[in-house]
């Protein structure tokens, strides 16, 4: 449903960023506002020395330290390693330990270790580069194996790319600092693109998930606590508390695949005011929620039941040591009825690999070359729809011989023939995009039981689907009692023209959560301030305030450039724009969707000959990309080259654009050329793909008039009539039928 328009180089490339729970939009609990200090993990051990003595055996305990004989495990003596084309060597010189490796300029040289990252099953090395940069070595060394390796066995990447060792995908203060160390503080400076980052210990200490300790100790040493008096969590930010939520959100920060939202966290209650997780798309995850990208565990843990009911990390593992507190299938019994662990129930015999409960229900795959994680949704396998989906399931995975049907018949055969319902038998056919996937999106969010990570999930499909029943379903997710899902059905009506949603989503500007009133500022930013009802505009440039923020956070990041370039695009500043699509590509040079909107700023400040060459670059990148060519097409229009337009008209059509824009505005471009039969042929094919488009009906119903054929033009007009029945563009229109 998009706008009436007439053809112009138009067409800005949305991102949507990634997104979880409180039952009530009201129950929220903040921490204090005074700031305690950080006093080191060390404060801790004379009271808590069984703590302290678990943690010291921890991979949070070695999950960063310097560089040493003591700390560093690989072999530096004198080895060499060769994978991919690029030969290192790994030796020591006046004590410290050097890699000799291929570094930003293709050329191998000398590289200090300064840290080292990570403990088991690998290490990795950090190096330091100008900036204050700190970058992640690739060559890693296998913790198990005893053996140098390189963690993508198989990718050749080039030195200028942003997955080489040296690029920005591999840049500790960006992508991993936060999760190795405590209380840091990336302090990136924009202006120079250089940072200044600091920790108060370099490894997860204790304060790390407590939080500042100063409070906790100046209580334990007081008069208040020897008289008995309580004080929450002992003034932690995380202690004993009884509440699953608040431990969740304590690990989530380094479990989760996410976005946070700002440097300073506000540690409430609720996840999305601190970051936003990733939901289980097939963007990161198979479509019916299992694993599959590189995506920790919180995303898959909030699917699970045990999620939903009061099962927490520390159920299972120590909190300090990070072990599990039960090896086998005790853990899990110690839960679950004893029937579980019979072979009337796995089928496979006592103490067999088949037997353990995790060999079905936490399927394995393997990250960063040779570290094995673990789904933690805990699904029972559902090899039928693997048949009809392709999806995996751990039967066929253990059994790589045998077929998914055979699978399928097996359980059959033991369970019988009816499964008990997952939401992703919704969600399976939602993520399809066909004609029947509304119905199973609109089902699965209405059910209120299902996991809110879910749920959020159907409401980013149904984003995709330009319908009524969908704006419908987007519309009342606003109301939605679980934040995650408001926060995508605002990045989902990105998709629908704002008529059918400004009054419904001002509200959000107030929401009690951050990310939701983030969305809610980032879906209005490109409208005219007249849009927003004067009572409403205070919150919003609020709202809009702390998008700008996010956004400006994100800057160290190559995509976080690009957002932040889209936002000034929208404000119609051209120039910083430019600069900001610039060094996003400076970042990550196969960041191809950039290029889109940064030929849109060249071609708004009139510099049409870099608009032209950055779309031809794009196109060079991607010759398959029907978006490329349809801009390609508005440009060359509009700098008069009416043979170019048509070429990459139909070049965008042959690669079978669903826009429906790209239809309107190339049937246009016939009718001004006089092929009146291929116009209306053109047109047609978009009124097809969307028969509620205003700009499509727009153009058919006047083509139709011009044709002197009324009859159908009225199909057309009633639907102007019935979607914006007071739009004065239509009304001339309206009165000649």
């Amino acid at each position: 449903m998009q706008n009436s328009g007439t053809i112009g180089f138009i067409g800005f490339i949305w991102l949507t960023l990634f997104g979880c729970s409180v039952d009530n939009k009201n129950d929220r609990v903040v921490t204090p506002v005074a700031e305690p200090a950080y006093v080191g993990s060390a404060a801790c051990q004379s009271c808590h020395q069984k703590e302290f003595s678990d943690w010291q055996r921890s991979d949070h305990f070695r999950a960063m330290q310097h560089a040493h004989d003591s700390t560093v495990l690989g072999n530096f003596n004198n080895t060499t390693f060769t994978a991919d084309g690029v030969t290192s060597k790994f030796f020591k010189r006046e004590g410290k330990f050097i890699i000799n490796t291929q570094g930003d300029d293709g050329q191998n040289q000398d590289y200090e270790v300064v840290y080292t990252f990570g403990y088991y099953p690998l290490q990795q090395y950090l190096i330091a580069f100008p900036g204050g940069r700190l970058q992640a070595t690739r060559v890693s060394w296998d913790s198990r194996e005893q053996k140098w390796f390189h963690q993508y066995a198989g990718d050749n990447i080039h030195y200028r790319d942003w997955l080489h060792w040296t690029g920005n995908a591999q840049n500790w203060n960006t992508m991993c600092a936060s999760c190795h160390s405590t209380n840091l503080q990336k302090n990136y400076q924009f202006s120079s693109d250089t940072y200044a980052t600091t920790w108060t210990e370099v490894n997860t200490g204790c304060e790390a998930c407590h939080g500042a300790g100063s409070k906790h100790i100046d209580f334990i040493n007081s008069d208040k606590y020897d008289g008995g008096m309580r004080v929450e969590n002992a003034a932690l930010y995380y202690g004993k508390s009884v509440n699953p939520q608040l431990q969740l959100n304590t690990c989530a920060p380094c479990h989760a695949r996410k976005s946070d939202i700002a440097q300073k966290f506000m540690n409430t209650s609720e996840i999305l005011d601190d970051l936003i997780p990733q939901i289980i798309s097939h963007e990161y995850y198979y479509a019916d929620g299992q694993i599959r990208e590189e995506d920790y565990e919180y995303s898959s843990f909030t699917q699970s039941k045990m999620f939903h009911h009061q099962v927490r990390c520390s159920s299972c593992h120590s909190p300090h040591s990070g072990e599990l507190k039960l090896q086998g299938n005790a853990l899990c019994m110690s839960c679950h009825e004893p029937k579980y662990d019979t072979e009337q129930h796995h089928f496979h015999k006592v103490n067999t690999a088949g037997s353990q409960c995790i060999s079905c229900h936490m399927p394995e795959r393997t990250y960063m070359g040779n570290d094995q994680r673990r789904d933690h949704s805990f699904r029972i396998p559902r090899p039928d729809q693997s048949v009809t989906f392709g999806t995996p399931n751990t039967c066929a995975s253990c059994h790589q011989k045998k077929s998914n049907e055979w699978a399928a018949k097996a359980i059959e055969k033991w369970y019988g023939p009816k499964r008990g319902y997952h939401f992703s038998d919704d969600l399976l056919p939602g993520s399809q995009l066909t004609d029947k996937s509304e119905s199973h999106l609109l089902k699965l969010l209405a059910d209120t039981t299902q996991p809110e990570i879910a749920r959020a999930t159907a409401v980013y499909y149904m984003s995709s689907i330009q319908s009524q029943g969908s704006l419908k379903g987007l519309l009342a997710s606003l109301q939605d009692n679980k934040p995650l899902v408001r926060y995508h059905a605002l990045r989902g009506l990105e998709n629908f023209s704002p008529e059918f949603w400004i009054q419904q989503a001002i509200p959000s500007f107030r929401d009690p959560v951050r990310a939701v009133r983030i969305a809610a500022a980032d879906l209005f930013h490109g409208l005219p301030t007249e849009a927003i009802p004067s009572a409403a505009r205070a919150a919003y440039q609020a709202a809009d305030l702390e998008n700008k923020r996010y956004l400006q956070y994100q800057t160290d990041f190559a995509v976080g450039n690009v957002m932040l370039a889209d936002y000034q695009l929208q404000e119609n500043d051209h120039l910083s724009a430019i600069v900001s699509y610039i060094r996003g590509l400076e970042k990550d040079s196969l960041m191809n969707y950039a290029r889109l909107n940064l030929s849109a700023a060249y071609n708004s400040v009139g510099k049409n000959d870099e608009a032209l060459a950055t779309l031809m670059e794009a196109a060079a990148i991607d010759p398959k990309n029907d978006r490329i060519f349809y801009n390609l097409a508005l440009l060359q229009y509009e700098l008069g080259n009416m043979a170019a337009s048509t070429e990459n008209f139909t070049k965008a059509i042959r690669l079978g654009s669903q826009n429906s824009n790209l239809y309107y505005n190339y049937g246009l471009l016939l009718q001004q050329q006089g092929k009146l039969n291929e116009a209306e042929q053109i047109l047609l094919r978009g009124y097809s793909l969307d028969p509620l488009a205003l700009n499509i009906n727009y153009a058919l119903a006047l083509f139709y008039i011009g044709q002197n054929v009324p009859q159908k033009a009225m199909k057309h007009a009633d639907v102007l009539r019935r979607l914006q029945p007071s739009n004065p563009e239509y009304q001339k229109l309206f009165k000649s039928l």
